[in-house]
């Protein structure tokens, strides 16, 4: 995988552009026009008044088509319905640019499997937008565990109309799932799960079981129908306990803390305050760095797919 030597009259910056600006591409977009090492070149939308009316409040330019911009850049963020990730990225990914895709990688196994053999054999690097991992919090609680053997994850919220064309799996379980693998560090062995349709035409709340090879078990909950907004994710581990709240941005952590002359250890208790920061923007901070240097993204194609198949084989198990 090779870094992009950025081109252009007389400039070190990376020329980046963003294909789909929508919701969050918008914000892309934005984001990339505020860095001072990045050139936001242009950008491609199905809708050419949004494309001008975010063009216009980004500073950059409306092509026309994948075609005509592919040329004129080093890196892209792909933020277009999941269905046409292959064929948004796939130009791209051939001339050798930096490409990020918004999670999931696409929508089936085969699609996600061609884009991560378009990167490796263009030597195209590619990060896939699984942006919970540029979480203060999780890279917080990252760095204090140690040997996880049971953890329970809870991402649930309040219906809203947007992302009501996928099912919950795909649009929040897989977030955790994510998380989970890269804590985990083993493979799994077992999957089960549950799930109903309640507002919508796909399953709107969902249950997983994932076990491991190491004996280790992740229990995942994920919602859109429910009152009350929760983020949360507990990891028990020998000797200790750590909960993180997305929300709140803390950590309570529990452990077993030995007393001089005491019978039997007393359980410690601290609750840790994580200083927060914009997760898309470290997302996309790390996704210019990895461009201009080389460096692998935090997260690859090979790690947005096992994502990806984890999913899947949740969504088959519920039967969605």
């Amino acid at each position: 995988m090779r870094a992009r030597a950025p081109a252009g009259p007389g400039s070190d910056r990376l020329r980046v552009a963003v294909v789909g600006v929508g919701y969050l591409g918008r914000f892309h977009a934005l984001i990339y026009a505020r860095m001072p090492e990045v050139t936001l070149v242009g950008l491609v939308d199905a809708d050419p008044q949004r494309a001008q009316a975010v063009a216009t409040e980004a500073g950059c330019a409306v092509y026309d088509s994948l075609a005509d911009l592919a040329p004129q850049v080093d890196a892209v963020s792909v933020v277009v319905p999941t269905t046409a990730h292959l064929q948004a990225a796939e130009p791209f990914l051939r001339r050798g640019c930096a490409v990020l895709i918004e999670k999931p990688i696409a929508a089936t196994q085969a699609e996600g499997a061609a884009i991560v053999a378009l990167a490796r054999d263009h030597g195209a690097l590619l990060q896939i937008g699984h942006v919970e991992r540029f979480n203060a919090g999780v890279m917080a609680l990252a760095q204090r565990i140690t040997v996880p053997r049971y953890i329970e994850a809870q991402r649930m919220g309040g219906f809203t109309e947007r992302a009501t064309d996928v099912d919950v799996v795909s649009d929040l379980m897989i977030h955790d799932i994510d998380i989970i693998l890269s804590l985990m560090g083993s493979e799994i062995t077992a999957i089960s799960a549950v799930g109903a349709a309640v507002l919508t035409p796909h399953v709107d709340i969902a249950n997983a079981r994932l076990e491991f090879a190491n004996g280790a078990v992740a229990n995942v909950v994920a919602s859109r129908v429910s009152d009350k907004q929760t983020r949360r994710i507990r990891v028990f581990q020998s000797g200790g306990y750590l909960s993180l709240d997305f929300i709140g941005q803390t950590i309570d952590h529990a452990w077993l803390r030995e007393v001089p002359g005491a019978a039997r250890p007393e359980i410690a208790r601290e609750r840790l305050q994580v200083d927060a920061v914009k997760p898309l923007d470290q997302e996309l901070a790390a996704f210019v760095a990895s461009a201009r240097t080389g460096r692998p993204p935090l997260v690859d194609g090979a790690i947005g797919l096992k994502a990806l198949e984890v999913a899947l084989e949740v969504r088959a198990r519920i039967g969605c």
